[in-house]
């Protein structure tokens, strides 16, 4: 389809100078459903979150006494979050660090 000046005239650019930031989404989404590519990041198991948590909490110099007085507010963070995840272990980490330690 053609694309006339005047039509731009409203538009306003994002931080990286792109004018059009929707179609640059819509071509990757077009690439996907092309390709049957997918990503799905699927939820940890509670095992494998509390051991991400103990990892940064050591990580962090928490003494092992610490570490595992944490696993029940661990589980209440990520219940409150609604995620079990990497980055929601490790702000979990950081936050109870500097509250404990």
């Amino acid at each position: 389809m053609p694309e006339y000046m005047k039509e731009n005239l409203s538009a306003s650019t994002s931080a990286d100078g792109e004018i059009h930031p929707g179609e640059a989404v819509e071509e990757k989404v077009s690439l996907s459903e092309r390709f049957g590519l997918w990503l799905s990041f699927y939820p940890f198991k509670q095992d494998d979150y509390l051991d991400i948590v103990y990892y940064w909490l050591g990580a962090l110099g928490c003494p092992a006494e610490h570490i595992e007085s944490s696993r029940m507010e661990a589980l209440q963070w990520a219940l409150e979050r609604g995620s079990r995840s990497g980055r929601v272990a490790r702000q979990f980490a950081r936050d109870w660090t500097a509250r404990h330690v």
